[in-house]
Parts: structure tokens; C-alpha cells; sequence
């Protein structure tokens, strides 16, 4: 949820290094290439191996093939989610083969297009059946969570772009520890509503506290902290494209941001649900 397709990205988290960086540390003896600003081994890495160097490449990656890449994958969705909407039985296995796709793209060293589309297709596939059964439930619930998705993704790139809104270390390590709990928190859910022991169809999140169903609080902790994925996402991107990195890690970009629109949708598609449903 963090995003460790981009965030562990050398490529985009902003350890990449221009070109009069790359000649300074060349023109330096051996024994003293350091990357700038790492001034321990302990802070370059384990026994003092240095984080990997990218030089700028002669065709980069630019705002204008990330975007084209993210439309790719957007359709791609689209296109398995209408199968999934009509074959809700393949929901499931779309569901775990996301789940794996996801974690082996994420913690890839190189970006591999066939996975990244994979990814999409098993995607759309799960998303088309889960809307599909929302749908059913409550009519116009999906045209909602689509509206909401966009619009939360149209007003945290506004702010990103005048820089409004930007990412702090101290707040990124509260996001990501908050993310963990949310993580566990979902597991936990997950196996109560297998087995039954909560009430309600969405487990521990049909229970009341002062009048509030849970998944309604939790919806909206996530909601956030999917936007917070969001500017990462942003960020990361422009570092990509500052550094002129190849135009291969374009793909990557265009992975963390589905997977983070994803996130978004289904957490907004489920607050939905909640609300209705105490209606």
C-alpha cells in the first residue's frame, strides 16, 4: 500500500544524480566515491555498500509517456473489468493473482511490462466482480465510487501542482505506520468475516461505536491515506522525470499510481456501501 514499487525505486525516490554529480564523484579517488551527502558507510547501506546510481538517460522518462502508460493500464482494467462485471465467479482468482502480481512487481529491481499488465488485467477482473455485486445491492453505488475516486485524485493533483501539499518525513513514517495497522486490521476483518464470529457483511466494520459504524472511521482513515499515497506517487514521479531516468521506470510510476487508485476506489466503493446500507 505503501507503494515499494516506487518508493524502493532507485530510480524515482530521488537518489539519482545528474550529471555534474556523476563527473565530480568520477573525477574523485577511489577510496573516497561516496554518493554526496552520505558521509558514514553505515548511511550508504550494509557494510557500506552504495545505494545503485542511474545516470541520466538519453530517453527519459517524461510526464507525457508516464501519462500515456497509466491510460494503458487504466483501460486495461476497464476492459477486464467489464468481464469480470458479467463473470463475478472470477473475482476471486483475480483477487489473488493481484495480490501476488502486485508484491512480485512491487519488489522488482526492473520494471517488467508483461507483469504490470498482468497486474491490470487480474485487477479489472476483481473489480469488475466486486462492483458488480455492490451494484447489485445498491444501484448507482459504482457511478459514486468512480466520481469519488476521480475526484479525490483530481483535487490532491491540484494541490500537488501548486504546491500545497507536500510529503514530510515525520508524516510519512506516521502514513506508513498507520497503513501497517490498517493492513493488520484487514487481515484480521477478513478471517472474522470467513468465519463468521461478526455480524454484518463487512465483519468488524458493521460494528457501532457511538452510533458510528467502525467502517465508516476506518474508511475514512484509509481514504486519507490513500491520498497521502497519492502525492507520494507525485512526487516520486517528478523526481523520475527531474533526473531524467530511462524511460523504462515510466512503467513503474504508471504501476504505484494504479495501485494506488485501486486502493482508493475500493475503500470509497466499501464507505459507500456503509452508508447506504444504514440508510
Amino acid at each position: 500500500m505503501s507503494n515499494p514499487a516506487l518508493s524502493n525505486n532507485p530510480a524515482l525516490n530521488g537518489k539519482t544524480l545528474s550529471a555534474d554529480e556523476l563527473r565530480r564523484i568520477y573525477d574523485q579517488p577511489a577510496a573516497q566515491t561516496q554518493r554526496p551527502g552520505i558521509d558514514t558507510p553505515t548511511e550508504a547501506g550494509f557494510g557500506g555498500e552504495q545505494p545503485p546510481v542511474i545516470a541520466p538517460s538519453d530517453k527519459p522518462m517524461t510526464y507525457e509517456n508516464t501519462i500515456s502508460k497509466t491510460v494503458l493500464l487504466f483501460l486495461t482494467v476497464l476492459a477486464f473489468g467489464a468481464v469480470g462485471w458479467f463473470m463475478p465467479v472470477l473475482a476471486i482468482p483475480g483477487a489473488i493473482a493481484g495480490l501476488v502480481l502486485g508484491l512480485v512487481n512491487s519488489f522488482k529491481k526492473e520494471p517488467s511490462v508483461p507483469l504490470i499488465v498482468l497486474y491490470a488485467v487480474a485487477q479489472g477482473l476483481f473489480l469488475g466482480g466486486i462492483s458488480g455485486f455492490y451494484e447489485a445491492q445498491w444501484p448507482g453505488i459504482v457511478s459514486q465510487a468512480v466520481i469519488g475516486t476521480l475526484s479525490v485524485f483530481g483535487v490532491t493533483l491540484l494541490l500537488f501542482r501548486s504546491g500545497k501539499v507536500r510529503t514530510s518525513p515525520r508524516m510519512t513514517k506516521i502514513v506508513l505506520i498507520a497503513m501497517v495497522g490498517y493492513l493488520v486490521f484487514s487481515l484480521v476483518n477478513f478471517v472474522l468475516m470467513l468465519t463468521g464470529v461478526t455480524p454484518g457483511m463487512f465483519g468488524a466494520r458493521s460494528i457501532e461505536i457511538f452510533g458510528m459504524p467502525l467502517g465508516v472511521v476506518i474508511g475514512l482513515l484509509a481514504v486519507f491515506l490513500a491520498a497521502y499515497s497519492l502525492v507520494m506517487d507525485f512526487e516520486l514521479i517528478q523526481n523520475g522525470v527531474r533526473n531524467r531516468v530511462p524511460e523504462k521506470w515510466a512503467w513503474s510510476a504508471a504501476f504505484g499510481l494504479m495501485v494506488t487508485l485501486i486502493w482508493l476506489y475500493v475503500e470509497i466503493l466499501r464507505l459507500l456501501a456503509i452508508f447506504r446500507g444504514n440508510d
